[in-house]
């Protein structure tokens, strides 16, 4: 959660053009805050694109999220060991788009990954180190190529494995929420969804949208600027969902092919891609593959760039920098 809009900042340059009303929509989705910004004079038209955009992410998340009883995901994950589950259309590109994304990241990003995340749960008020054992258990649950799918339907095939889509469904939402804003003629919009973000077009006046990098080392204060338009940002760190214990830091961000916590000394990784799904990812992978190698992964990828925090150094793909304005 590193971006922190900042629409309203002074550009280094004006962009000219006729001058639209800002427009600001929040609501509370998916666990987090999220806040569109948009640029319209027809009253008419913002109002349409705010019911759509709202309606679209209540839809999502009532069927895709895994703390919702009665959505899909709930519902392959009660009937693991058990029985098939019949699946739609949209559910079967997710589950492929789950196929592409296990395989880019080399196993980093597993859509099964979920009893090892209960077990690392770093909201419980006296949090415990996980015995060996546990660990091994729930490992043998995870491994998405366990999964058994066949046209219209999915299968867990073990007891107690389980879906969860929180490794990229909040920047999938992102992005189909700015896409929809192209569906209603709007060109200029900001998705913020918990700070993963998808820019397109500029506000008013500017040339650019304003995005504030947060500081790691203090959450409440920014380290710089970005300005951005047609990309999307995103960023992992584990400085805020952490708890510690015996004088040492368990973070939220889970490496599945290990079962423990990412502990390689990186604070953050922050990515600039071409859409919000592909920065969140690849700042998730980076993240866990450590400065070094994250820089290397993240320059793999055609219009990606990235930022790499660590207790001591900053480590920076070869174009970053043409994204900093302060």
């Amino acid at each position: 959660m590193a971006f922190v809009a900042q629409s309203h900042r002074p550009p280094a340059a004006v962009a000219t053009g006729p001058a639209l009303p800002l427009r600001h929509v929040k609501f509370r989705a998916m666990g987090t805050n999220c806040e569109i910004q948009f640029a319209t004079a027809d009253d008419g038209q913002a109002a349409a694109y705010e019911r759509a955009a709202i309606a679209w992410v209540q839809a999502f998340e009532q069927k895709y999220s895994r703390f919702l009883p009665d959505s899909l995901v709930s519902r392959i994950n009660d009937a693991a060991g058990r029985d098939w589950v019949e699946i739609d259309a949209e559910m079967e590109q997710l589950l492929k788009l789950c196929d592409s994304l296990h395989f880019v990241t080399q196993g980093v990003l597993d859509p099964t990954a979920l009893p090892l995340l209960r077990l690392w749960n770093y909201k419980v008020a006296h949090p415990a180190l996980p015995a060996k054992e546990e660990i091994e258990a729930a490992k043998r649950l995870v491994g998405w190529k366990k999964v058994l799918r066949e046209p219209g339907r999915i299968f867990l095939p073990v007891a107690g494995m389980a879906l969860d889509f929180g490794g990229f469904g909040k920047e999938y939402a992102v992005d189909m929420v700015a896409q929809l804003a192209g569906d209603y003629g709007i060109a200029n919009v900001l998705v913020d969804f918990g700070h993963d973000l998808r820019a397109l077009g500029a506000p008013p006046g500017r040339p650019c949208w304003h995005i504030g990098l947060e500081d790691p080392k203090n959450p409440s204060a920014t380290s710089g600027s970005t300005g951005i338009t047609g990309k999307g940002v995103a960023s992992s760190g584990d400085y805020l969902r952490c708890f510690t214990l015996n004088g040492k830091r368990y973070g939220h961000i889970v490496d599945p092919r290990t079962g423990w916590p990412v502990a390689n000394g990186c604070l953050q990784a922050t990515v600039i891609a071409n859409t919000c799904l592909q920065a969140g990812v690849l700042s998730t992978t980076a993240f866990v593959l450590g400065a070094e190698e994250g820089v290397k992964f993240i320059q793999g990828f055609p219009g990606a760039e990235g930022l790499l925090t660590t207790e001591r150094a900053r480590a920076q793909t070869r174009g970053f920098f043409n994204y900093v304005v302060s």
